[in-house]
């Protein structure tokens, strides 16, 4: 069986893939954005790349940094369309099935190839994709027309599910599956609760990501809160940086910035994770964040922002972690940080419950068997 991947160069992409590495398919890689080399990470995929540009002159790299204006109006003509090269890559291969990863990215661009086939077309929605369409740029009219060629949907959580139900989709659903295909946690790595002195912080502060707000709420604790605590901020975006360094408060704190633009190695990241008493992430958009799945496999307490309802999918409000109602109230996320600082039999008493509950529902190797299964249903199904 052929299958036809279509999504940007992302970790969690490759993750996914992965998970069908010796399961007998032949799987093919359309990068839709033809970004960077081969990827090493799935070096056993069939990937197709090199197809945007129709010459590659020589000082092309110069001129784009020299004269972009120049150049951005000469690749007007020397790049071809991600319509042209997909249909080209489908009659090629001639796929049983094409699924695509993320709906504005990956999925749009291919649309109009698609409608002119019935090949099985499989969809997986990551983070705001549904959730924040609208924000994102995209009309009811674009994301209804979509769907309606979709055959079969997958989530990364239950909420966008009913999304796309209202906005028009009738067909298949395959369930909840974490974008990244499954997790796979060293749970050997976790501290016992009463060891545990780091703060984690997920930094994103990109207009949907709210670090920022919780900075603000670090500086209305008392000091003898974060006494003898260090605090990570990972993923940080710049302005994340600038706001620790502007901060007399912040910059006296014992406080660690990774910043979002620097490779963190993810083994490295789950191992602050299994140190973490806790670790919080605010945003006003998202799917299933894997980061809070991987904190909670970690043991780590969480203390989550809760848009459209999704986080409660996984945590129930002051027992196994703590919900942010408001992403912009500094006031309620520094009682949170207080309330799971000061409560080590709180976290003490959740720690196993969520490394069990992550264990069972999105372990890699639980998931796998699942995941290969989903496509042999697909193509029995069609033919």
């Amino acid at each position: 069986m052929k299958i036809l991947m279509v999504a940007i160069p992302n970790h969690h992409f490759f993750q996914w893939v992965n998970q069908l590495k010796g399961a007998g398919f032949d799987v093919y890689w359309f990068d839709v954005t033809d970004g960077g080399p081969k990827s090493e990470k799935i070096e056993w995929v069939k990937q197709i790349k090199g197809w945007k540009l129709k010459c590659d002159f020589p000082l092309r790299h110069a001129l784009k940094k020299h004269l972009p204006k120049m150049y951005r109006a000469i690749q007007k003509y020397n790049e071809n369309s991600v319509e042209k090269a997909f249909k080209a890559t489908y009659e090629a291969i001639e796929p049983d099935i094409v699924h695509c990863f993320e709906m504005q990215l990956s999925g749009l661009p291919i649309l109009s190839i698609m409608e002119q086939n019935k090949t099985p077309f499989v969809y997986s929605s990551w983070g705001s994709d549904l959730f924040y369409f609208r924000e994102l740029g995209l009309t009811n009219h674009k994301v209804q027309t979509f769907l309606k060629r979709i055959d079969y949907l997958i989530t990364d959580c239950k909420r966008d599910h009913g999304i796309a139900v209202k906005n028009g989709f009738s067909n298949n659903y395959l369930g909840v599956f974490p974008g990244n295909g499954g997790l796979k946690l060293d749970i050997a790595q976790n501290e016992a609760a009463h060891k545990r002195e780091i703060i984690l912080i997920k930094g994103y502060d990109d207009g949907v990501g709210k670090a920022s707000v919780v900075l603000n709420a670090l500086g209305l604790l008392p000091k003898s809160v974060l006494e003898n605590k260090q605090i990570v901020v990972y993923s940080a975006d710049k302005t994340i940086e600038k706001q620790i360094t502007d901060s007399k408060f912040l910059s006296d704190l014992n406080i660690t910035v990774f910043s979002r633009y620097a490779f963190v190695e993810n083994k490295k990241l789950l191992g602050m994770m299994g140190k973490a008493m806790v670790h919080i992430g605010n945003s006003l958009s998202d799917g299933m964040p894997n980061a809070l799945l991987e904190a909670m496999g970690m043991g780590a307490f969480p203390i989550q922002s809760n848009p459209g309802h999704v986080t409660e999918e996984v945590i129930a409000d002051g027992k196994n972690g703590l919900l942010i109602r408001d992403a912009l109230n500094a006031n309620e996320i520094a009682e949170h940080i207080k309330r799971a600082i000061n409560n080590e039999e709180l976290r003490k008493s959740t720690q196993s419950q969520n490394i069990d509950f992550i264990q069972k529902q999105y372990g890699r190797n639980h998931l796998k068997p699942k995941i290969v299964e989903l496509y042999q249903n697909i193509k029995r199904t069609f033919h």
